[in-house]
């Protein structure tokens, strides 16, 4: 528990009212409870603000708040996240290695790592200081887990997978699994060997079931601090930026390279062989098809700029609209 001063100074915002009012927990401001804080970030949530029954507020202007206690602060939604991770409760993690792991002579593994039930870890293998493998994680041969990472249940690296430090990596999830890669001849697919590795950077984020294949010559490589949502398919010799934002069901083809600080909306796709920008933004369901200037927004299949995408989805509207203008000149002359 904390009182509202306290949390205040946690986030670097003012304090409104009883700075010792006691807050225990964080609710949605539609559905706040007493001993709560919550947050105003979206303005369509605003008409919650008065009828919340959340203790406190964190909000970007302190005449919202009126007479209700709560915090001022620039930006309430990074303030929220911290007040969220100064309340969650702590995360258990196995204790020393579980008698049912098995652990490989020849693998090293540093200090307080945590190995639950039925983990494998692989010869040559390395998995550094502080380090949480859950329940069934499989780590193969020649791998290398940096350290602070969490691996939970049932993810699998294959061989010559690299995670940086503090890399967090959702149940089921899958890296360094074969790259799609044939070889069509006289109507035998021949497959090609796939022989580089995965590369992560440190606090790189992967939801679960994921998949992302290993290069088939050199590495298929996620920057820093980017993060992927859950059902994300990354394919052979994809390299990935830093700091990049890619949401669910999202793919990206083989040998792709996209720029730091870019943001993928679900369901969209690249096609191979293809480079996007920095800060580049890929709206929901888009299909690249061509390589894309950083900077820019696009959206739609093909990907094209956003404005020029929105103008052709109005093309529909405006020929139903024709038409039923020239339907009504035609009935007008009809009758003269």
């Amino acid at each position: 528990m904390f009182t509202l001063a306290e949390l205040a100074a946690l986030v670097q915002g003012e304090v409104v009212g009883n700075g010792e009012l006691p807050i225990h927990g964080v609710s949605e401001i539609q559905h706040g409870t007493a001993g709560t804080i919550t947050f105003l970030a979206n303005p369509k949530y605003r008409r919650f603000l008065a009828q919340t029954k959340a203790s406190a507020v964190i909000v970007n202007r302190r005449e919202l708040l009126q007479d209700r206690p709560g915090i001022v602060v620039e930006n309430p939604q990074l303030a929220i996240a911290k007040v969220l991770g100064a309340l969650q409760p702590p995360r258990r993690r196995p204790r020393g290695i579980h008698p049912t792991a098995i652990v490989h002579d020849e693998a090293v593994l540093g200090q307080d790592v945590a190995v639950g039930p039925y983990v494998t870890i692989g010869p040559g293998s390395e998995i550094e200081d502080g380090c949480t493998l859950l329940d069934h994680v499989t780590i193969a041969e020649n791998c290398r887990v940096g350290s602070g990472s969490w691996l939970h249940p049932f993810v699998t690296l294959y061989p010559q997978t690299t995670l940086g430090h503090h890399c967090i990596i959702h149940a089921g999830t899958v890296i360094g699994s074969d790259g799609f890669g044939y070889v069509t001849d006289r109507e035998v697919h021949h497959k090609i060997p796939q022989n580089g590795g995965v590369r992560l950077g440190d606090r790189v984020e992967v939801g679960a079931n994921c998949t992302i294949d290993r290069g088939t010559i050199g590495d298929t490589v996620i920057g820093a601090d980017t993060k992927l949502d859950n059902l994300v398919h990354v394919a052979h010799n994809v390299t990935l930026g830093r700091g990049c934002l890619v949401t669910a069901q999202v793919a990206f083809a083989g040998s792709v390279r996209v720029g730091d600080f870019c943001i993928f909306a679900g369901q969209s796709g690249v096609a191979p062989h293809l480079k996007i920008g920095e800060r580049a933004v890929i709206a929901a369901k888009s299909g690249v098809t061509k390589s894309l200037e950083g900077g820019k927004t696009y959206a739609g299949m093909p990907a094209r700029e956003i404005r020029e995408q929105n103008r052709r989805d109005a093309l529909p509207t405006q020929m139903e609209l024709f038409r039923k203008r020239l339907e009504a000149v035609e009935a007008k002359l009809s009758k003269e």
